[in-house]
């Protein structure tokens, strides 16, 4: 008997899969392994994969099968699949695969640029590059939609179903409701200086695989390596993340580890059924930014975590910690200042990282500002911001790979995942109770499968907003992350 278009289209999603799949580790071993001299054969490699999964998916086949399947019997889950694969394949099939071929170029070539010039803190030899995909990346637009800002298309690269114009009002009452906090953190009494002292990095290395031996990440699933930029990649049976350390700074692997961890937990706990399909996939980034900022957060920097590890650090770390309480860490873990590196900022001015990179990154697609000037305007940005002005490029606009991946409008998220994880850690406790307790014993099994069950385990079955009111019982609002702000950071100076 033969099989239903539906069934069909299935199986050659399937094969579309394992060619990104491919290219997603092939990635990986780019940023962790690959020897430096072998940037031109990858190149080549990733460029093939991009162009042949881009040929097979906008292939007439796939439009048939696709148009034959939308008119057959089927459930919700059909309904859902056939959705999700109708908005990338309209997408996809207004761009060219010489395009698609192109742009793989460029950012595997940005790489290992972008590693050089962050190390010698040298943009001019990061900008030819740059000016090459920002040009790429406004072709890609135009060809998908000519009509619309090319920065809106960008964005729905990473969130489909949630608006730029929504994004911007969210994003907006979240800024204004962390100025008085931020504000007040410049009067607040300041914390001792807990994590004084130099931290070897095989030490860190070691005390990070503890951690997240406990917090519940599947080894026999998973890995944990080094990179230039803490990163998580894979699938639900090969989810591998990576960190960076800092022998001055223990808690910037730490914190970077716990909050790709949470990448990688809601990766492990993706439905199995449909792997291969865009059902098994995450849903989206505003929702992945929600995990990984939930465990870095609202668990990582929570008084009941420093109670529970606190004593194992000073064992691991003999000679450090002297004299430190859990209280001591936990303050120490929450301090609030401007601070130059995104990802060693804390839970408030972190959102001021994220404006000032939307907004720079939107002039320069838009056009109204030239990639020559990205250092001036990152650097007034981050004054006028922040009230700090980067000394050098490396702690400036070179300090995220982002943009040598060709990720313009991708920044957002982060601001809306941080959102999300106060509004799913309130849904959480109003339904079972302070996570305190659970997380001062080291136990997160009724986290993580709480979690697992309101989130992780639909993939995509379901729209963004659909997703989050069924977990937490409201649309998608700043207005948890601001509560939980303020409760926090009010006790912390008290």
């Amino acid at each position: 008997m033969s099989l239903r278009a539906y069934e069909q289209l299935v199986q050659r999603l399937h094969r579309l899969s394992a060619l990104g799949e491919s290219a997603a580790l092939l990635q990986w071993d780019q940023e962790t392994y690959m020897p430096r001299g072998g940037t031109e054969a990858r190149v080549l490699q990733l460029s093939t994969l991009s162009a042949l999964a881009h040929e097979t998916f906008t292939a007439p086949e796939t439009g048939r099968l696709l148009a034959q399947a939308e008119k057959e019997e089927g459930d919700e889950k059909h309904r859902a699949l056939l959705r999700e694969v109708r908005f990338s394949f309209d997408r996809a099939t207004k761009v060219s695969t010489d395009l698609v071929e192109r742009m793989s170029r460029a950012t595997s070539r940005a790489l290992p640029i972008w590693t050089e010039a962050r190390a010698k803190s040298d943009f001019q030899a990061f900008r030819p590059i740059l000016e090459e995909i920002v040009d790429l990346k406004r072709q890609y637009a135009a060809a998908i939609d000519p009509g619309a800002a090319p920065y809106e298309v960008l964005f729905r690269d990473y969130e489909p179903w949630i608006g730029l114009a929504e994004t911007r009002r969210n994003l907006a009452e979240l800024r204004e409701g962390l100025k008085p906090l931020i504000r007040r953190a410049a009067s607040a009494p300041k914390a001792p200086d807990a994590f004084a002292g130099r931290w070897p990095a095989d030490k860190q290395q070691q005390f990070s695989l503890a951690v997240l031996r406990e917090l519940g990440y599947d080894f026999d699933r998973g890995r944990l390596d080094v990179s230039a930029h803490p990163f998580s990649t894979g699938n639900v049976y090969d989810t591998r993340i990576t960190t960076r350390y800092n022998e001055e700074d223990p808690l910037g692997a730490l914190l970077g580890t716990i909050h790709e961890f949470g990448h990688s937990l809601y990766t492990q706990g993706l439905p199995r059924e449909d792997f291969g399909t865009p059902l098994g996939d995450a849903r989206d980034m505003a929702v992945h930014e929600s995990q990984s900022r939930l465990w870095e957060n609202h668990v990582g920097r929570s008084r009941a975590f420093w109670e529970r590890w606190l004593a194992p650090m000073q064992e691991a770390f003999p000679g450090n910690l002297k004299g430190v309480t859990p209280e001591d860490a936990w303050r120490a873990a929450n301090v609030v200042q401007p601070s130059l590196v995104r990802v060693e900022a804390d839970e408030l001015t972190y959102h001021m990282h994220i404006a000032l990179r939307f907004e720079v990154e939107e002039a320069i697609v838009s056009g109204a500002a030239q990639v020559r000037e990205i250092p001036r305007l990152w650097n007034d940005r981050m004054e006028s911001y922040l009230g700090v002005r980067p000394p050098n490029d490396k702690l400036g606009c070179l300090q995220d790979i982002h943009w040598a991946h060709g990720s313009f409008g991708y920044f957002p998220t982060y601001s809306l995942g941080s959102m999300l994880s106060a509004q799913l850690f309130a849904a959480f406790e109003k339904e079972q109770g302070p996570a305190a307790p659970a997380i001062r014993e080291g136990r997160y099994a009724p986290l993580r499968d709480w979690l697992r069950e309101r989130v992780h385990r639909h993939g995509k079955r379901y729209r963004t907003g659909e997703l989050v009111e069924r977990a937490t019982g409201k649309p998608l609002s700043p207005a948890d992350f601001l509560g939980y702000a303020n409760a926090k950071f009010g006790a912390l100076w008290a």
